[in-house]
């Protein structure tokens, strides 16, 4: 390359290179590129920052520690344990009070079971037998309570029975009651103290009023009103779940705690509170011999010959799982800055839109899309008509404009007119040979072969009449 064109390149570099843009007078196409923008900027405005708050950082990995305590007492009298009074330590599973815990409300009790040899329990398939060939010694008893000892008992002359098996004896009893065993539970309350931390923002909150008042957490209990005394009765949180206590205190079930912590951080500490929701997690409404909720546990004992027994209790209850959500958000240049960038593209992308009806769709779209898009020709081509509008130029009289040459001749068309009309008009001029070669190509034949008359009504007027169709150096002045 030479020192010109690397001299041209360099300054090439400092050129600025700006869009033209045509301003289309089309009312229907500018009232839709209007309506677009307004609802780009409202949906900018309303939902991306005010709803959504998109212009904050957020932190959604939220630690959080649950303790729970249940207290409260019950009395039952049953012919199976007599008279009794329960306490915390007796319903509540486990005692020690995680997000997890459960609550017992009714019970099978199958008491002072003693290891030994004693028939499996009716109604169990693979326990039944008709013959002792039918109890393998040894196979335990599928979904039953112990091993089989190769005998086959049978009531009286029954012809069916069942195996023996050595187990706990004897067997649980499969007898359930009609109403739950305490239905004092629903007077229960639970304390759920939640302990939260946003790390990102090194923030940390708890849902218990921080007082120095000792009987606060006696005297209290939760409302909508009064958030930071986290403890709840029993029988409203069933009722708030939309579950009927009585119904799921004798078949068991699974309550769902939820505390949502949604915390603007761009305001004060104070506006950061827990919200409290309650649903039922196992499905009510399923009829199958699963439902519910149940378990067992035994407590064991040694009578006074150091022989261990135990008490076997199948509990039903209300099982309860404390979940804890959150999220936190603070202003930051970073996604406010990318939700703009964004907004703008959306505003660009309503001008492409409205780009392609104005050049398609409506019905001068083909006038519009002539005016937007420019038709340029090659270099070469683009200097040769530069060339000849410049020696064209040259060869027109400098006072004597195109213009004023179609202006002439229409005069001159109105005079030959008038020559047919009446044969004595005289002929005032009449252009050289040489003048008319000369005469560029633009001017029309019939201004250069042009003969002007006058009308001999009007001789009158010739003795003194200049004519002058000023043509400068083309056509000529005449006195008759």
């Amino acid at each position: 390359m030479g020192q010109a064109a690397w001299k041209g390149f360099v300054l090439s570099l400092f050129d600025y290179k700006t869009a033209k843009f045509v301003v289309a007078k089309s009312k229907k196409v500018g009232l839709l590129y209007r309506v677009l923008q307004l609802t780009i900027l409202l949906y900018l405005l309303i939902w991306v920052f005010l709803i959504k708050k998109s212009y904050q950082d957020i932190d959604t990995s939220l630690q959080s520690a649950v303790v729970t305590k249940v207290k409260g007492v019950a009395y039952t009298n049953t012919t199976m344990l007599g008279e009794r009074l329960w306490d915390v330590a007796d319903f509540v599973i486990p005692s020690q009070g995680e997000n997890v815990f459960f609550v017992v409300t009714n019970l099978i009790v199958t008491p002072n079971q003693r290891q030994g040899i004693c028939a499996e329990r009716e109604g169990i398939p693979d326990g039944e037998c008709s013959e002792d060939t039918d109890c393998h010694a040894g196979e335990s008893v599928v979904a039953g309570h112990g091993l089989k000892t190769g005998r086959c008992l049978r009531v009286g002359n029954s012809t069916r029975g069942t195996c023996e098996i050595f187990a706990w004896c004897p067997v649980e009893t499969k007898s359930m009651p009609m109403d739950p065993l305490l239905k004092d539970a629903e007077g229960f309350t639970i304390f759920i103290k939640n302990f939260i931390r946003f790390p990102k923002f090194n923030f940390s909150k708890a849902n218990v009023l921080e007082t120095g008042d000792k009987h606060f957490l006696k005297t209290c209990h939760f409302s909508s009103t009064n958030l930071y005394c986290p403890i709840f009765r029993l029988g409203s949180i069933v009722r708030w779940a939309g579950a009927d206590f009585q119904d799921i205190a004798l078949k068991g079930g699974v309550i769902g705690i939820h505390i949502e912590w949604d915390c603007d951080l761009d305001k004060a500490a104070s506006h950061c509170n827990p919200h409290y929701y309650f649903n039922r997690l196992d499905n009510k409404h399923t009829q199958s011999i699963s439902s519910g909720y149940n378990f067992r546990f035994a407590r064991y004992y040694r009578d006074p010959h150091g022989v261990e027994f135990r008490d076997l209790m199948k509990a039903y209850g209300i099982r309860f799982d404390v979940i804890v959500n959150g999220k936190a958000g603070k202003f930051n240049i970073i996604p406010t800055v990318i939700n703009i960038g964004s907004g703008l593209a959306l505003m660009g992308a309503g001008a492409f839109f409205c780009d392609l009806v104005l050049i398609y769709l409506i019905r001068k779209s083909e006038f519009y899309r002539d005016k937007k898009f420019e038709k340029v020709r090659g270099q070469k081509e683009e200097d040769n008509v530069e060339v000849e509008a410049n020696e064209m130029e040259q060869e027109l009289p400098e006072d004597k404009p195109l213009e004023r040459v179609h202006q002439d001749e229409q005069a001159l068309e109105l005079a030959q007119s008038g020559r047919k009309q009446n044969s004595n008009c005289q002929v005032l001029f009449e252009p050289a040979r040489e003048k008319r070669q000369a005469m560029p190509a633009r001017v029309p034949d019939c201004l250069l072969s042009a003969s002007v008359c006058i009308p001999p009504s009007r001789s009158g007027l010739q003795e003194n009449a200049f004519v002058n169709m000023k043509p400068s150096q083309i056509l000529q002045t005449v006195k008759t």
